[in-house]
């Protein structure tokens, strides 16, 4: 019998890490550019608004995640993932001057930003803090937990989204 492989938290966090992006891709690959930008319900986002959040939230978390590694405890910016779904169509662009998968790309190369940082650590980076304003010290390790936390939420309603959005399947005769 092989020997069960040492559980390593971190190595499992990075690999869902680095997942988000390609799994993000593969729910909406099928979709006809027509849904794209139909949101599902009131006040719910499109595909499309979805993906642009996410590639909103990941520069503020490479931001976050670099002035950890780089500073003493620095006082690091409160932000709600919630109250972003706008906030980045009027920095950069409308949800619909891009598509889909292109914001996709972009919050793919954000990621890899992340990613290769975090992967660049050793185990005492890992506990470096950060002053954040009103839940106080947070660790490298706790603000790659709120991403990996963040990306299952979208995932979760993205996959809804897409479940509600995809055509059926042609039934046999």
């Amino acid at each position: 019998m092989r020997p069960v492989p040492e559980y390593d938290p971190r190595a499992w966090l990075l690999k869902a890490l680095r997942e988000t992006a390609p799994a993000m891709e593969s729910l909406l690959w099928d979709l006809d550019d027509s849904v794209l930008d139909r949101p599902p319900g009131d006040g719910e986002w499109s595909c499309r608004e979805l993906a642009a959040h996410m590639a909103a939230m990941e520069r503020r978390y490479v931001e976050r995640l670099e002035r950890i590694v780089r500073m003493d405890e620095p006082r690091i910016a409160a932000f709600d993932s919630d109250s972003i779904p706008d906030e980045p169509f009027g920095e950069r662009h409308a949800p619909r001057d891009e598509g889909v998968f292109d914001l996709v790309d972009e919050f793919l190369a954000l990621r890899r930003q992340s990613v290769y940082l975090l992967s660049s650590l050793d185990g005492g980076d890992w506990e470096r803090r950060g002053i954040h304003p009103y839940l106080g010290p947070m660790t490298v390790t706790q603000a790659a937990r709120e991403m990996n936390e963040h990306d299952l939420a979208h995932l979760w309603q993205l996959r809804r989204i897409c479940d509600r959005l995809a055509p059926a399947p042609a039934q046999a005769l």
